[in-house]
């Protein structure tokens, strides 16, 4: 991050008129200075995690740097994590699991490793009934996720104020922006990897949920390695060879065109479209839907029917997913390596607010399959 280069950040208030179908109906956008907060801060039990656009804040790519996995010094008995008081329970055979009894502020730094062992091998770990880490604030939550990584900066939204490593999803009384949103499109649903363009995305990413309908607005999470399981063979062959660019571009397009805040350029990334999961050694499909916009070595006629093949396969592999349903103070956390996901807008936002954070720690470069067989890890 460089504060000083002040002249590279683009702000302007935003127009009278919204846009007539937001980018992601699950993100607030910035209004005109000050009125967000005005007219929600008493609706909130944590208003210190309202988003802000601050000024002045603008990040440079990031470069690449050397990445130590604490899970693999974790305990496989995981004897610090699962201790006396806590209870594991499935959220379903393959994938998912709900920690109750546990203290995310009370981890020594061997129960961490072992959380993050078991957030690769379940790829979604639920703590319930984190009031009190919750409470800790901004800054303790940014040092217990440094723990797993380097933190990734979103580019446009509001982060927390000082804190721009906090990616924040308030929507509070939008009831006629969804009905806005549904006259254009059948479906809020965007199965994604959190910001997938950066050269090392994130591994370990933490959603802390502040506030949420009593019914509704569930996170569903695909299982890519169970996905990519399901593949035969020969078209497991055909894509353990391909790459695709994953890029910021249309997400900072629409923010500009918008006249919203931009606090980065846009970032382009080469993946593989299966990568090898460092600790478990799991394959796993890494594609999405929103940001990879190039398949190389394929033609487009070529890349569209792999790509809706790809996308068509998880949103009918419900026997690959589960439904984490959100629980006011939970705290999630789920393996951006081996999962995709999309939130749920099944709710109106009229009486109740949907709020949580995400912090996201980035981690190796991803493995490719032919990388992986020649031992190379990054």
């Amino acid at each position: 991050m460089s504060p000083s280069r002040t002249d590279e950040v683009e702000y302007q208030e935003v127009a009278d008129t919204k846009p007539k179908v937001s980018y992601d109906i699950n993100v607030p956008y910035m209004p005109a200075s000050g009125e967000y907060e005005a007219r929600i801060k008493d609706r909130t039990e944590f208003p210190q995690y309202l988003p802000v656009w601050e000024k002045g804040v603008w990040f440079d790519e990031v470069e690449e740097f050397e990445y130590h996995d604490p899970a693999l010094r974790a305990d496989k008995a995981k004897p610090h994590l699962l201790a006396a008081g806590v209870t594991a329970t499935p959220i379903t055979p393959k994938m998912g699991t709900v920690l109750t009894g546990l203290k995310l502020e009370q981890l020594t730094p061997e129960a961490k490793d072992e959380l993050a062992l078991l957030v690769s091998e379940r790829k979604v770990v639920v703590c319930r009934e984190q009031f009190d880490f919750l409470n800790k604030g901004p800054a303790y939550q940014v040092d217990f996720m440094q723990y797993y990584g380097k933190l990734s900066h979103q580019p446009v939204t509001g982060a927390v104020k000082g804190f721009p490593e906090f990616h924040i999803i308030h929507r509070d009384g939008n009831k006629e922006e969804i009905a806005t949103f549904f006259k254009h499109k059948t479906t809020s649903t965007i199965w994604h990897h959190d910001v997938s363009y950066e050269r090392q995305p994130p591994g370990y990413i933490m959603l802390g949920i502040l506030a949420c309908p009593d019914v509704g607005g569930d996170t569903v999470v695909a299982d890519m390695s169970e996905a990519y399981n399901r593949l035969s063979p020969a078209f497991q062959g055909m894509i353990n060879q391909m790459s695709a660019v994953h890029t910021s571009e249309k997400l900072i397009a629409h923010a500009r065109e918008n006249k919203g805040l931009v606090r980065s350029n846009p970032v382009d990334s080469i993946h593989p479209v299966v990568r090898v999961h460092p600790v478990t050694g799991e394959r796993a499909l890494f594609t999405n839907m929103e940001w990879p916009k190039e398949y190389l070595g394929l033609k487009q006629e070529e890349s569209a029917v792999v790509v809706k093949f790809l996308m068509d396969h998880v949103r009918m592999g419900h026997d690959f997913q589960a439904r984490v349903h959100w629980e006011k103070h939970s705290v999630v956390m789920f393996d951006g390596r081996t999962t995709l996901h999309t939130a749920t807008v099944d709710y109106d936002n009229a009486e109740q607010a949907r709020h949580l954070f995400r912090l996201a720690a980035m981690t190796e470069v991803p493995i490719s399959v032919s990388d992986a067989e020649r031992g190379i890890r990054r």
